[in-house]
């Protein structure tokens, strides 16, 4: 089975699986451009905010998924989806700082990545109100 088609499945060798969850699922693929965004920075910040913003952008989509694995509480589950949360903040401001200072060029490439910051933190919002509000 290729990783393509592992996490794009329905269920994951018969259970359910964080690769289900649309907000893991959105996560992934903005670490995924981040990623592939800092590949054309400048060499000088490859190593510098060009580091700071993959680890930031990957924490979110780690931080669903060690969320997910505690889900049975409640509580380890909420903490660990404000972790992801505070990791869209953290990647905006050094998306914002890049753009400012001419490290990044490209504005579509900066607008495309500010949307999709935007969605990802829309749906983690929602999501964490949705497990703050669930019965069990």
């Amino acid at each position: 089975m290729s990783v393509h088609t592992s996490v794009n499945s329905k269920k994951i060798y018969g259970f359910m699986s964080y690769k289900n969850l649309k907000i893991w699922q959105e996560a992934r693929q903005l670490s995924i451009k981040v990623h592939q965004m800092t590949m054309t920075l400048p060499k000088f910040e490859l190593y510098e905010i060009g580091s700071q913003i993959r680890r930031s952008s990957k924490s979110i989509r780690s931080n669903i998924v060690e969320g997910y694995g505690r889900r049975r509480y409640k509580s380890d589950y909420i903490k660990f989806l404000i972790y992801a949360h505070s990791s869209v903040d953290e990647t905006r401001d050094h998306l914002e700082t890049l753009f400012e200072t001419g490290s990044l060029t490209d504005e579509t490439k900066f607008y495309q990545i500010s949307n999709h910051l935007d969605q990802t933190g829309k749906m983690l919002y929602k999501f964490i109100r949705s497990i703050e509000n669930r019965n069990d």
